[in-house]
């Protein structure tokens, strides 16, 4: 895996940004990056989606290689869900048929991650001792972004498991959307973050998928936003979240650089990505998608 990758494209009022570079911690260490990210489009013309997907592989006894992987095949099999059901999901967007999108895309996330599981070699080995990962297979953390072309649609649709962030840029100041997380067996909520109100938790139905059990030991994440012109969405990994809700000096100058009256360029995108903040050496991967 390349030490960066940078993506970059327009889509009518749309501008996308994306960036993904290897932590401090890692290039110290020797090691690969562990966060990998897709950036696609499904259709064309007014009736394209496009989705963005972040992971972040988790330590574990195969080392950072495999946990590299694990984060390239998380972002390869969710692209492969969303392409087979793209028209639907993006007739649901349209429609704003939220239960049915939530229900649906956490099936698919399960599907996911319940072939990430059966691939993975010794998988009740003990994983490598961390402060925040248990001594079991941990599988990649996932956030997706669904974002029609439609320049009459403004809603955007954020899921997905694990850690990570999302926020909004309007009017020069974040706004933490983080969601509620739901979890899966026991339909049970935990606040997450401190950006709007969220949403209570709905009835499972599941449009797009067969089902099948639950492959993921983590609460299901997801919301809808509404976007207005001027508006930034910034869907990013562990390695930027961290430290943009706990160094306000750091989210300041993002905001400012940010706010410009032209989205940035990916050179610059990159630059203001890589900001350092003290204590903060993870990997990091930040999707910016400017609305006009």
């Amino acid at each position: 895996m390349p030490d960066t990758t940078l993506d970059g494209s327009c889509y009518g009022a749309l501008t996308l940004r994306a960036a993904s570079q290897r932590g401090e911690a890692a290039r110290v260490r020797g090691e690969v990056r562990r966060d990998a990210l897709l950036t696609t489009r499904f259709g064309a013309g007014r009736h394209a989606l496009i989705l963005v997907a972040v992971a972040t592989g988790r330590p574990s006894a195969g080392g950072a290689h495999r946990a590299a992987r694990d984060a390239r095949e998380a972002c390869t099999w969710i692209g492969g869900a969303i392409g087979r059901s793209y028209t639907r999901l993006a007739e649901d967007i349209k429609a704003e048929r939220r239960d049915a999108l939530k229900s649906g895309l956490q099936r698919l996330t399960d599907r996911s991650y319940g072939k990430l599981r059966g691939r993975a070699p010794g998988r009740d080995a003990p994983a490598e001792r961390s402060r925040d990962v248990p001594a079991r297979w941990q599988p990649a953390a996932l956030r997706c972004l669904l974002v029609p072309a439609d320049p009459d649609c403004r809603t955007r649709v954020f899921f997905g498991v694990g850690a990570g962030g999302l926020f909004l840029l309007r009017d020069g100041a974040w706004q933490d959307l983080e969601p509620a997380a739901t979890d899966h067996a026991a339909g049970t909520t935990a606040g997450a973050g401190s950006g709007l109100p969220r949403p209570a938790p709905e009835p499972a139905h599941d449009p797009y998928a067969p089902a099948e059990g639950p492959e993921r030991p983590e609460p299901f994440l997801f919301r809808t936003a509404f976007a207005r012109p001027g508006d930034t969405l910034l869907l990013c990994s562990a390695g930027l979240a961290e430290p943009l809700r706990d160094e306000a000096a750091l989210a300041a100058r993002l905001a400012d650089r940010w706010s410009a009256a032209e989205p940035p360029g990916l050179v610059e995108f990159l630059a203001a990505s890589q900001l350092r903040a003290e204590g903060h050496a993870m990997d990091r991967t930040a999707v910016g998608v400017w609305e006009s």
